[in-house]
């Protein structure tokens, strides 16, 4: 990509922010206790969040591009707190399409500043990757919602302050299903954190809704159609989980070449050996054609074109790709890299999560056919 001279000054404070904040410190975070909001906060005075959000509100008016450029420079540091402006840009875009102006214009500039995050509450435990599938319900009494039942599989779940949560208000499938912003310090949520592999820093776990209230003001979209008309707007996320992706790897490649180029076997250094070369190449080249991809993707969104197939793309290859990379640079640092002194065991964790959240490659797949082939790619 081909970026302006104030959009490249911005990617150099994220690079700088990336590898003299964010990577020191990357292996240190891998434990619950280090969940500190005050470096989402740092991003937002560096105007990091919300790059692509308007300036009235404390964005900087930016196109998506940008946004995406942010995410994959602070991945190099951190893949996991990449996904505070992920984060802010998806969950905002929805509240400036659907929200209340007064809900809006309260609670999107503190997202920006990185002082509240808002968590998406949509799988369930029985429902996976059959979104829509739901069985909590929002039961209506009088000009109020009453909200029951648990949400699983939650990002952030324990930094969130705000929730964005799909309950079902009428019959079976999607078009049953509504949206609704829940403030913070409402009554009746109860949070659970799960031990996972990687992402220990952001956190993902349950929370239940016991008799929550929720005025009908707070409702997103119309009634019944939150599902279909908030889900639009994660083929934005899933071009940008895509770039995080790209940036994690590219950490884990630059660090490794430097390796391969020192270290030394059979009298030479190792990246002589075009069996430890290539396969970093083929890493460069893989990465390299995600990331094209990616901001293609995002060009699509920017010109109001359809993209969903594209983004799907993204999602799937982006962790799978990745994954893979830094497998192949730990296997390259030998033992070392097989320790949990090495970043490389650690990023393969953390990326090995967006595998799983956000649609997996096999829902991806099944949108792509969709796409292609209509009804005829739904499995009966």
């Amino acid at each position: 990509m081909i970026f302006t001279a104030d959009q490249l000054a911005l990617k150099q404070t994220a690079d700088r922010f990336a590898r003299e904040v964010l990577l020191p410190e990357y292996l240190n975070r891998d434990r619950p206790s280090m969940a500190d909001k005050a470096v989402a906060q740092e991003m937002g005075q560096l105007g990091l969040l919300g790059t692509d959000l308007p300036e009235d509100l404390g964005g900087l008016g930016q196109s998506s591009l940008v946004t995406g450029m942010v995410a994959e420079a602070l991945a190099y540091g951190d893949f996991n707190l990449s996904a505070v402006p992920v984060n802010v840009s998806l969950n905002a875009a929805i509240l400036m399409a659907h929200a209340p102006v007064e809900v809006r214009d309260h609670i999107v500039p503190l997202m920006i500043a990185g002082e509240r995050i808002m968590a998406i509450c949509l799988t369930e435990p029985r429902g996976g990757s059959d979104a829509a599938n739901l069985a909590m319900t929002a039961r209506r009494r009088g000009s109020d919602y009453v909200l029951n039942g648990e949400k699983t599989s939650i990002t952030f779940v324990e930094w969130a302050d705000v929730f964005l949560v799909f309950a079902r208000t009428g019959t079976a499938g999607a078009h049953g299903v509504s949206a609704f912003f829940v403030p913070e310090g409402t009554p009746g949520i109860t949070r659970l954190r799960f031990d996972n592999v990687g992402s220990t820093v952001i956190g993902h776990g349950s929370l239940f809704f016991e008799d929550v209230v929720v005025p009908e003001r707070y409702r997103l979209g119309d009634e019944g159609k939150g599902f279909t008309q908030v889900m639009q707007g994660f083929d934005y996320s899933r071009a940008l989980i895509a770039l995080q992706c790209c940036g994690a790897a590219q950490a884990s490649l630059a660090e490794t070449w430097a390796y391969v180029k020192d270290r030394q076997a059979f009298g030479r250094p190792i990246g002589q050996f075009q069996g430890v070369s290539f396969p970093l190449a083929e890493g460069e080249s893989i990465i390299e054609a995600v990331r094209q991809l990616s901001y293609h993707t995002l060009q699509l969104r920017e010109a109001g074109l359809p993209h969903t197939s594209q983004a799907a793309m993204c999602k799937w290859m982006g962790p799978r790709h990745a994954f893979d990379t830094i497998h192949q640079c730990l296997l390259a640092h030998g033992h070392y890299g097989y320790s949990k002194a090495s970043p490389h065991q650690q990023r393969m964790r953390d990326v090995m999560g967006l595998e799983i959240g956000d649609g997996t490659a096999g829902v991806m797949k099944q949108i792509i056919a969709r796409q292609k082939i209509g009804r005829a790619a739904v499995p009966y």
